[in-house]
């Protein structure tokens, strides 16, 4: 690389290096092979290792919650009905490998501890906007987030047609 490079070229390799080979990867030296680059690059931009995987987990939220609450807030779409969707379509490598790493270190459960806060906050909002009442809005929000969590952490395929009428299902589930 001839660049220099930013904070944010190493955030996103680490991302790649966790979704792909999970928390052991993230090391200054292997990230700085990847990239080509000495791993002074690395503490140029981070103090530590323990910055470093702060700065990770911090865009991690940002992606996986605050841009896709953004992004279905933006669109045409009903939000719950976009959510889904965007949700159980969407590359889960990177949802599971941050899970993996929260049983094996506190800071990454804290952040996956807000993030399912944050996630099922806003389900439970999207629910009370479509008039369900307080109580069965937390109960069913909790129930679709199970759900997600479920279909995230099994990694197992499914084929579109069928996860289409998984998705219709939920979403009668919820309305009814």
């Amino acid at each position: 690389m001839t660049e220099q490079l930013a904070a944010d070229d190493w955030i996103k390799q680490g991302l790649k290096a966790l979704a792909r080979s999970g928390f052991t990867a993230l090391k200054a030296d292997p990230l700085a092979k990847a990239m080509g680059v000495s791993r002074g690059s690395f503490y140029w931009h981070f103090a530590d290792l323990g910055a470093f995987h702060a700065a990770l987990l911090k865009r991690w939220r940002e992606i996986a919650a605050e841009q896709i609450i953004a992004d279905v807030e933006a669109g045409s779409d009903e939000p719950l009905t976009a959510l889904l969707r965007r949700s159980f379509s969407a590359r889960l490598d990177l949802e599971r490998a941050v899970r993996n790493w929260a049983a094996f270190d506190a800071a990454a459960q804290g952040a996956v501890r807000a993030i399912d806060r944050r996630r099922l906050d806003y389900i439970e909002a999207l629910l009370k906007k479509r008039g369900l009442d307080p109580a069965m809005a937390q109960a069913r929000s909790q129930i679709l987030y199970w759900s997600f969590l479920g279909f995230a952490l099994s990694g197992t395929p499914v084929p579109q047609a069928r996860l289409q009428a998984l998705l219709d299902e939920l979403l009668r589930m919820m309305s009814a």
